[in-house]
């Protein structure tokens, strides 16, 4: 194994236990089981393991049911929804080839994540949005109805909502304003800049940042940190993806969590305990465990 495709070491423990608001163990080498242990001899001690469609969200819900420290968060991603209704003849979702459902089978797929969503062990419903980036302008109608359909969800069961939100910021806070967001609302992988972050702010999301934030290029999302009030700011891996520097291109996993919240405290001004005691706070307050 290249050092490129070997799992970076284990970082020093945290003091005060974290947890990571938002992994898919699901894509990560090894067992549940190896990734819980691994988490919680540096401090992280719950995980909230997030479904992108129908057969994740309800691995999700099992594994969740199955370990004390996992919580479950279900949903159609954002670019699930125009795969349902569309399809996708030529593999452009990199998701092998599927034919178009319609929107009878998006119907389907929500009435199936509406189920899994008044499940005890399943405490968001999530990750859920809207994805310029990926998604071109034939698929932002099924992105739309399904982004307030999960909204709608979340609130009736009383979840939380988790947010993917790539490129498209504007729009996202729109629909949150026009539907009405629910209770608790997480912007997964926060991505806005300073200025977003006081429209969060005031509207009481959470925002949770990812390893992303200790990337060379990534100042606006450090701004956006530094101004984001403490009780609002959560910590994720998104694990196998976006891994902390000095580890970036390698996979990521929830046990590099430390890394993440040693560099948010920098940014901050705070010591490494007051940030851990913060999130921790928050991720319980915000998915309600």
């Amino acid at each position: 194994m290249s050092s490129k495709d070997a799992p970076p070491p284990l970082p020093e423990p945290l003091g005060v236990p974290v947890a990571d608001s938002h992994t898919h163990l699901d894509m990560q080498s090894g067992t549940v089981e190896e990734a819980l242990t691994k988490a919680a001899a540096v401090g992280v001690e719950t995980v909230v393991q997030v479904g992108c469609d129908l057969k994740g969200s309800r691995w999700a819900a099992e594994t969740a049911a199955a370990h004390d420290s996992v919580w479950a968060a279900v949903a159609l991603h954002p670019n699930e929804a125009p795969r349902i209704v569309l399809g996708d003849p030529d593999g452009w979702s990199r998701q092998g080839a599927r034919e178009a459902g319609g929107e009878a089978a998006l119907d389907d797929a929500l009435a199936e994540i509406d189920r899994l969503a008044a499940l005890p062990e399943v405490k968001a419903v999530g990750e859920t949005g809207l994805d310029h980036f990926r998604t071109g302008p034939e698929g932002m109608a099924a992105q739309e109805r399904s982004f307030r359909a999960h909204i709608e969800i979340a609130k009736r069961h009383g979840k939380a909502l988790v947010i993917h939100d790539r490129e498209a910021h504007a729009d996202v806070l729109r629909i949150l304003a026009e539907e009405g967001a629910p209770e608790r609302t997480v912007f997964h992988c926060y991505s806005g800049d300073a200025d977003m972050a006081r429209v969060c702010a005031e509207a009481g999301y959470f925002m949770s940042f990812a390893g992303n934030v200790t990337f060379k290029n990534a100042q606006p999302l450090r701004d956006a940190l530094a101004v984001a009030p403490l009780d609002l700011v959560l910590v994720e891996t998104d694990a196998p993806f976006l891994t902390p520097a000095p580890y970036r291109g390698r996979p990521n996993a929830p046990y590099l969590v430390p890394v993440t919240v040693r560099a948010m405290a920098a940014v901050r001004g705070i010591d490494e305990e007051a940030m851990s005691t913060a999130i921790g706070v928050n991720t319980a307050r915000a998915f309600d465990y």
